[in-house]
């Protein structure tokens, strides 16, 4: 393969060209939704095969019957993990009111251990965002959620490339955070009573990508699931999981096509129809 090296000037007109070349027959993306559809809009304009994994605005459900300390620990893990800096991070805790008290209890007692500092301290699990642009665009959303009146439960706090582990709640959909992928260790939380709340609430936004659902009763998850509008759901597990055999991949703004196992051949080759006739075709005598 070629590696094609360019400024980030040129990107843009490099990545065109590389996509209209006659040579070049099928695109595949993983980052932005916004760059996404322009590759795949310049892809369809050429009658090119796309396959884009994009952004997430990932939920994770705790219903009424989970495995309160385990969701606890998972949630975490979805939440801050790098960061948060994966398209599959836990961005939404939704969690049924009967125990929402004693969930974010056990959740914000784990998350509070979390130190945040260069990793050079073995003691500081949360490192420098990618850049201190994305760190400021992090702050600036959790700045524009306090102010239109989100509550912050923990952190909250910025400096440098660096972002403390934060959790907000009182959010709603007239703040940027419910809606716009955050790619940092931010999470916002909110309380539901019925099932079908909770995939209202799950499915309120453009993107599509990961689910998580908890709940001992696997029939009540997988009915739930159905209904999510996720291209992925893990039932007692965290939001971030990929496995090489597995259709990986999202739906409406996180992506087309899906990566993994036989669907990255279907994606990178074209089925094709061919015929060896030994018998002789019988065709009308006008013919």
């Amino acid at each position: 393969f070629n590696v094609v090296t360019c400024s980030r000037e040129s990107v843009g007109a490099v990545g065109d060209e590389m996509i209209m070349n006659r040579r070049v027959k099928a695109v595949s993306f993983t980052g932005s939704t916004a760059v996404g559809r322009h590759i795949a809009a310049k892809a369809g304009a050429h009658l090119k095969k796309a396959c884009v994994e994009l952004g997430g605005k990932d939920s994770m459900i705790v219903l009424e019957d989970a495995d309160l300390d385990a969701a606890a620990r998972a949630a975490n893990f979805g939440s801050f993990m790098h960061q948060g800096q994966v398209c599959m991070s836990t961005e939404k805790l939704l969690v049924h009111e009967r125990v929402y008290d004693e969930f974010m209890q056990k959740f914000l007692a784990r998350a509070a251990k979390l130190r945040t500092g260069h990793t050079k301290d073995k003691e500081n699990v949360i490192g420098p965002l990618v850049n201190n642009r994305q760190a400021l665009r992090v702050k600036a959303l959790i700045d524009d959620a306090v102010a239109k009146g989100a509550t912050v439960l923990l952190g909250g706090k910025s400096w440098d490339n660096f972002v403390e582990p934060t959790v907000l709640a009182d959010v709603n959909d007239n703040m940027d955070i419910w809606h716009d992928e955050t790619f940092g260790p931010v999470v916002i939380v909110k309380s539901f009573s019925s099932d079908e709340e909770a995939i209202a609430l799950n499915n309120d936004t453009e993107y599509g990508l990961t689910a998580a659902v908890w709940t001992r009763d696997e029939a009540r998850a997988l009915r739930m699931a159905g209904h999510l509008e996720t291209g992925i759901c893990h039932v007692n597990c965290q939001n971030i999981n990929d496995e090489p055999h597995v259709p990986f991949g999202g739906v409406k703004a996180s992506g087309v096509g899906r990566y993994g196992g036989r669907w990255s051949l279907d994606s990178f080759t074209e089925l094709r129809w061919i015929t060896l006739d030994r018998g002789g075709r019988h065709f009308p005598p006008v013919f």
